[in-house]
């Protein structure tokens, strides 16, 4: 018996020395925070949807979301343009603006895609259908690179871009008051300095 009880106490010491140093060394770990999702993850991600603009396709839940900010923003700049708003952005989109007939669509259409891949592939969308090949946003801003583009944009014209991009993130679902909202504003924010050009 004294020899079962000798071993018996050499296991329990053993063992708690183990969880001693196991629980002394979790202590002195750092924390990790766990990995926030891209912004992309939180609009959707990669689920399969039903494409609500082409019938019998399926889209990207995330790609989705961004589309359908992008076509608010573009809806609400042509709706200012139109309306003679003060401050409206009609000088850096006239030349998508005046054409006519079913070329204009076609080419909103193709400025919704390159700003919905832009957004999509550089806020986490991994798939290939998110690549964006566009110009770099210094060129892209730049009337003299891009015939696409009117003029040069000031920190005003850019601010006034924001604030479109942010009424319609609200009018998809996004709260201005959300960490996701914040993200989205970041994402712009860190834009700034190469699209303001003036």
């Amino acid at each position: 018996m004294k020899i079962y009880s000798k071993i018996t106490l050499s296991v329990l010491f053993a063992a708690s020395a183990t969880l001693a140093s196991c629980s002394s060394n979790d202590d002195d770990a750092p924390v990790t925070p766990p990995v926030k999702a891209s912004i992309y993850e939180r609009l959707g991600g990669t689920k399969m949807v039903s494409d609500p603009d082409n019938a019998g396709q399926m889209i990207e839940q995330g790609r989705l979301s961004f589309r359908k900010v992008v076509n608010s923003t573009i809806g609400l700049i042509v709706a200012d343009v139109q309306s003679n708003a003060a401050g409206n952005l009609q000088a850096h989109f006239a030349p998508v603006l005046a054409e006519t007939g079913t070329t204009q669509s076609t080419n909103i259409a193709k400025l919704s895609d390159n700003l919905t891949d832009f957004f999509s592939f550089n806020t986490g969308g991994t798939n290939a259908v998110n690549t964006y090949s566009g110009l770099n946003m210094v060129a892209a801003h730049d009337p003299a690179k891009n015939p696409r583009m009117g003029t040069k944009s000031s920190t005003a014209d850019y601010t006034k871009f924001e604030g479109y991009v942010g009424a319609a993130a609200n009018a998809n679902g996004v709260a201005s008051n959300t960490e996701l909202y914040t993200d989205i504003v970041a994402v712009l924010e860190s834009l700034r300095t190469p699209i303001v050009q003036k």
